[in-house]
């Protein structure tokens, strides 16, 4: 009766609803895309989009159709949880990276410096937005928001409509990822750390050798522009980290689809 509808039934509208769901859920939390810097309206548009174009060639085994709305929202959510688990890795990275923006802020004297980061709508430290615009801009040269419209496809084959179940062994993977907010920070950091550190030692002993000298007027301009010296010519260094970093999550994602498959 009704040729030009994609769905001959209810039952393939409530499949396309949970496709749409796992794709909603890493879309919510990807950077860039999750932010709010991009329009409400253009992400419900762009989730829309990718879904009707991959529904089509996915590999759904269907699940037992809900009979209550409360089932039905059950799994709503089940598959919402699918795509901000996979999302998580990548915030963890970003959370890492707006760390040492942070580190190297206070080592420059920005500390009680605040702007509006444009990629969430929010305050933030001024290196911090900085390092994240960054980040930012290697993450989509790599095209690692390709490899994340990858595993939606792929993990219709691993994980099925309903699969999803929280255990063990990802929440102790997904705590071992968070310890790389630390570990990714400091090493992005260390360069600026380094030599600021021994640029605070210097002025520690001029201070001692002339006691004249008005040391805290002199440090502050001088942090500020040996940090900046020092991130412009450590810049390569800091690309290679981010890349190293970017190129370890489809390793990353492999082992959650894994474990989420061994749970379900």
């Amino acid at each position: 009766m009704f040729p030009l509808l994609p769905f001959p039934s209810p039952r393939e509208v409530i499949i396309f609803t949970l496709v749409l769901s796992r794709v909603a859920g890493i879309f919510a939390a990807l950077p860039v895309f999750g932010g709010q810097i991009v329009p409400m309206r253009i992400k419900m548009i762009a989730v829309l989009m990718i879904t009707l174009v991959c529904f089509p060639s996915l590999t759904i085994t269907p699940p037992v159709m809900p009979t209550d709305v409360f089932t039905l929202a059950l799994l709503l959510l089940s598959e919402a949880a699918i795509g901000l688990t996979l999302a998580f890795i990548t915030q963890i990275l970003f959370a890492a990276i707006e760390f040492s923006g942070q580190i190297i802020g206070m080592q420059m004297g920005f500390t009680i410096s605040q702007i509006i980061d444009p990629t969430r709508g929010n305050q933030a430290q001024i290196m911090s937005v900085l390092q994240t615009l960054f980040a930012t801009l290697i993450f989509l040269s790599l095209n690692i928001h390709h490899m994340f419209i990858r595993a939606i496809v792929d993990s219709f084959s691993i994980i099925p409509l309903g699969g999803w179940h929280l255990n063990g062994e990802i929440v102790t993977f997904l705590v071992k990822r968070t310890a790389d907010v630390f570990i990714i920070g400091v090493r992005l950091a260390a360069p600026v750390m380094v030599l600021l550190l021994l640029t605070s030692v210097a002025l520690g002993v001029m201070a001692r050798a002339f006691p004249q000298m008005n040391i805290f007027i002199i440090s502050l301009p001088l942090n500020i522009g040996i940090g900046f010296v020092i991130l412009g010519t450590t810049l390569v260094v800091f690309f290679h980290v981010l890349e190293i970093s970017f190129g370890h999550l489809k390793g990353q994602i492999d082992t959650l689809f894994r474990l989420m498959a061994k749970g379900g």
